[in-house]
């Protein structure tokens, strides 16, 4: 398996990383499982923004998908997909990090960086 679809499993298990953080600076405990979405809602300070932090892993997953399998299919220079595919986990992990920090404007300078490595996924397909 690639370098590059190796990120795309890191990135459908990064939510996790963000969601055990909520839980665990929210004080989640076996009670909460019983109504896990209800509990994530009703959070806030840090442990809300990891919450925020799970939900925008999910939302830009697929495109993210999307652009490795685009680029492998269409035979894109091995060496860039992995490069493009590490620097947006990087990024991501950093978005993470930052979005929990409550640094909002570097946080969407991050965001559009991860996106740029979406697009060039989908450039050096072409």
């Amino acid at each position: 398996m690639t370098i590059g679809l190796w990120c795309v499993l890191i990135g459908i298990l990064m939510p996790l990383l963000w969601t055990g953080l909520a839980k665990s600076m929210g004080r989640y405990d076996l009670r909460a499982n019983q109504h896990p979405r209800d509990f994530l809602a009703k959070l806030s300070g840090p442990a809300s923004r990891a919450n925020a932090a799970q939900l925008n892993s999910f939302e830009a997953f697929p495109a993210f998908a999307a652009a490795v399998l685009v680029a492998q299919y269409a035979h894109a220079p091995q060496h860039s997909i992995d490069r493009l595919a590490i620097a947006w986990v990087v990024l991501r992990l950093i978005y993470g990090a930052l979005y929990i920090a409550n640094l909002a404007a570097l946080r969407s300078l991050v965001w559009f960086s991860g996106m740029a490595c979406v697009v060039g996924l989908f450039v050096i397909a072409a």
